[in-house]
């Protein structure tokens, strides 16, 4: 049992450090059924959260199986800071509203996956507004400039001469005196985050606590695109809050090579299942499409219900296998004649004219299910169903 834990612990893992503590935590826990716990930070930074903050999200739910105790932290005072992992610039700061509306919204979201008796939400602006400026003065003597500028991000912007503030210092050493007050096991990160995380040992061997925290890292999930990291500013990320048919139809337009990773690190079948449907790929008896359909019910499942996961399946099978229009679709109006470039953007299918004419060019643009390569057509009085690609599509009246 415990060498199956282990193995399902270190999954997809990017980096370990002290992997000894995690086993004698979990050979305690199978011996003895003494609990532990695994802390993880969020900065609510934004409202939504989306399949790349999941891949923590699932290695906690893992730990909550084998015994252990969640600390999930909101940071709501270290986002008022901003987080300087990988930016080369000082990060906007949020106001304490923003903040806890953001806060608000994660904790509605996280428990589509961890088991909420299992789980502690915690506030570290309940501890750090008790430091005051004594206790803050204290815990910058923990750690000195050199060390701090040995940090990568920080030490290109210095040699740049881009700015640095105070406060980004101080963010690292309040991320690891988390770990002090809450006395932290395990903590589990990102592997941007590998400073942050150190700092959370050096301060638990500094302030004597009595233990030092092992440290998992993860790998930053590829979005839809396989190689730059999922993100809203990017636009290649699946949302946690995505309506079903849009999850679901995303997860299915990623490559047959990024689906492996995917189940690697957002599947709840264990890594046997997942070798076997690789088997069954590689020799045939397996379409990947299927394989891939399977992962998609799986994640729309798990954030809206298997009902729903189900029929946008089935809406999928309509749109794209049987060629018919999609039974729901926003309706939009016209007052006069319009130019087919236009017409995209005001239906919420092109972000520009200039997109909506590359679009059109590359043969992506249907009316009526009709491609079209006419980039400077009219639309006169009547009724069009407007398709770009595979999923987008309006119905737009021109009267």
């Amino acid at each position: 049992m415990l060498q199956e834990a282990l193995r399902e612990i270190k999954r997809g893992t990017a980096e370990i450090i002290d992997s000894q503590n995690i086993e004698k935590l979990l050979q305690a826990y199978f011996d003895e059924g003494k609990t532990y716990t695994v802390k993880a930070g969020f900065d609510p930074t934004a409202p939504d959260l989306h399949l790349g903050h999941t891949v923590l999200l699932q290695k906690l739910a893992i730990f909550q199986k084998y015994g252990a105790k969640i600390q999930f932290l909101i940071g709501d005072f270290t986002a008022q800071i901003g987080d300087p992992s990988g930016k080369n610039i000082t990060r906007k700061t949020l106001s304490k509203t923003e903040v806890l509306e953001n806060a608000k919204s994660y904790k509605e979201q996280v428990f589509k996956i961890l088991d909420s008796s299992k789980t502690e939400v915690v506030f570290n602006s309940e501890w750090i507004n008790l430091l005051g400026a004594s206790g803050m003065l204290t815990l910058t003597t923990t750690f000195n400039v050199a060390r701090m500028l040995e940090r990568d991000d920080f030490d290109k912007r210095y040699k740049s001469g881009t700015s640095i503030s105070i406060s980004e210092f101080i963010y690292p050493l309040l991320q690891g005196y988390d770990s002090v007050h809450l006395e932290s096991d395990i903590e589990i990160g990102g592997t941007d985050q590998k400073f942050n995380l150190l700092m959370g040992r050096h301060l638990q061997r500094a302030y004597e606590i009595g233990k030092e925290q092992s440290v998992l890292m993860m790998p930053i999930l590829e979005g839809l695109d396989g190689v730059q990291k999922m993100s809203k500013s990017l636009n290649n990320y699946i949302g946690v809050t995505d309506e079903p048919n849009d999850m679901f139809g995303k997860v299915l337009s990623i490559s047959d090579e990024l689906m492996w990773r995917y189940y690697e690190l957002l599947s709840t079948k264990t890594l046997d299942e997942i070798q076997k449907l690789k088997e069954g790929v590689e020799n045939g008896s397996l379409h990947p499409k299927t394989v891939k359909e399977n992962l998609a019910l799986e994640i729309t499942a798990r954030f809206h219900s298997v009902d729903l996961a189900k029929a946008a399946k089935d809406e999928f099978d309509k749109v794209h296998s049987n060629n018919q229009i999609p039974s729901e679709i926003d309706e939009y109006t016209s007052d006069e004649e319009i130019w087919i470039a236009k017409a995209l953007v005001d239906c919420k299918l092109s972000p520009s004219t200039s997109q909506a004419r590359r679009d059109i060019k590359q043969g992506a643009v249907k009316i009526n299910q009709e491609k079209i390569n006419d980039e400077q057509l009219q639309l006169g009085s009547g009724e069009y169903i407007l398709q770009v690609g595979k999923r987008k599509f309006a119905k737009l009246k021109v009267n």
